[in-house]
């Protein structure tokens, strides 16, 4: 079904002008067998670092993004970018960078305790990932609102509304058979220069986003079962 799209533009100081909101009321039953079919779809979904360099679908990853900008957020500000990188001049840019601070990292700035919970996942600075993989999306948070001519305007609860969307961006991705990876070097400044994003951005997340490679393997991890996450009252 089509959708029509409008261009959004700042609204901080409009009156509030609600509109009707009137969603189908889904049968119990239905209902039932959507989350359980959810459930085990996304109880499939694993972090790879092995990527096939198969190209993707690239209006998925577009309707994937789509969906992560649906996310809410803080008065919604919708404080994100995503930047999509397929050249792989500057996929190789960003490898080149992530893998100095990952050395860093990993040669002590981490601290043990870190490292010690890193080694079960067999990481370590070398990120093939970022190169292999057909495409990065790259996801920076916008600290503030900088219009045209210079206008600021604060934007609130930005780190959890980022994560909202990330999250949705990557159920997104999974429910569309394409497999991802959060990378977060640390510090990410050098992904604005590579990038050339403005300075109300600062880069929150390097997403590789493909199909895992033939020969892929991933640890050998337990997710914490229902009992263990869900509190009843």
């Amino acid at each position: 079904m089509a959708t029509t799209t409008r261009h959004w533009t700042p609204t901080h100081g409009d009156p509030y002008r609600p509109v009707p909101y009137r969603p189908g009321r889904m049968a119990p039953a239905e209902s039932l067998a959507r989350a359980a079919e959810l459930r085990a779809r996304m109880d499939e979904r694993r972090t790879v670092r092995q990527f096939a360099t198969d190209p993707v679908p690239l209006d998925v990853v577009r309707d994937a993004i789509a969906c992560a900008a649906t996310a809410p957020s803080g008065a919604h500000q919708q404080p994100w970018t995503f930047v999509l990188v397929r050249d792989p001049g500057v996929r190789r840019r960003i490898r080149d960078a992530a893998e100095e601070e990952e050395r860093l990292s990993y040669d002590g700035r981490l601290g043990e305790e870190w490292l010690a919970a890193l080694r079960p996942l067999g990481t370590d600075e070398v990120k093939p990932h970022l190169t292999d993989a057909p495409a990065l999306i790259v996801v920076f948070q916008q600290r503030y609102w900088l219009g045209e001519d210079g206008t600021k305007r604060k934007h609130y609860y930005v780190d959890e509304s980022v994560g909202i969307a990330v999250g949705m961006l990557l159920s997104a991705l999974h429910l569309s058979g394409l497999a991802a990876l959060i990378h977060t070097p640390s510090p990410m400044r050098f992904l604005s220069d590579v990038l050339g994003r403005p300075a109300n951005e600062k880069a929150f997340a390097v997403i590789p986003v493909g199909y895992p490679a033939p020969d892929c393997q991933v640890p050998d991890l337990v997710r914490k079962s229902l009992d263990q996450v869900l509190v009843e009252f």
